[in-house]
């Protein structure tokens, strides 16, 4: 079975830079870019790790990662907080929400992909 990660991010560069390095690892890549139906998005889709982008048009990821972490079905799933915002604010934020690792913007390619890869795996350190 495929390992399959939805991406909440609304930056066109940002998409295709993560697609393309998650895809060549085996990974099944959704995408969604607005903040206001997230959750939805990650209900509809189940995947098995959320890349989640912090500034989104029509709600922040703080709130979309907040109401996952309120619901049953979603309270357990590894999510990746990504930001460009690199303050100790915003990490603290997405600690205190549940997230269970937290990278700022720009980040390499092998960052994401041992990132990602270690959430579907299990393993949580570097939140």
């Amino acid at each position: 079975m495929r390992k399959r990660v939805l991406l909440v991010e609304d930056e066109p560069n940002i998409i295709e830079a993560i697609r393309f390095i998650l895809s060549r690892d085996g990974w099944a890549v959704d995408t969604h870019s607005n903040g206001a139906t997230a959750v939805e998005a990650v209900s509809a889709r189940a995947p098995d790790v959320i890349v989640l982008d912090v500034m989104l048009p029509g709600k922040s990821g703080f709130d979309i990662l907040r109401e996952l972490r309120e619901a049953p079905a979603t309270a357990n799933l590894p999510v990746l907080m990504l930001t460009a915002k690199g303050q100790g604010r915003d990490r603290e934020l997405a600690e205190r929400y549940g997230a269970t690792r937290f990278m700022t913007k720009p980040f390499s390619n092998a960052e994401v992909l041992q990132a990602v890869n270690a959430l579907q795996s299990g393993a949580t350190e570097g939140a």
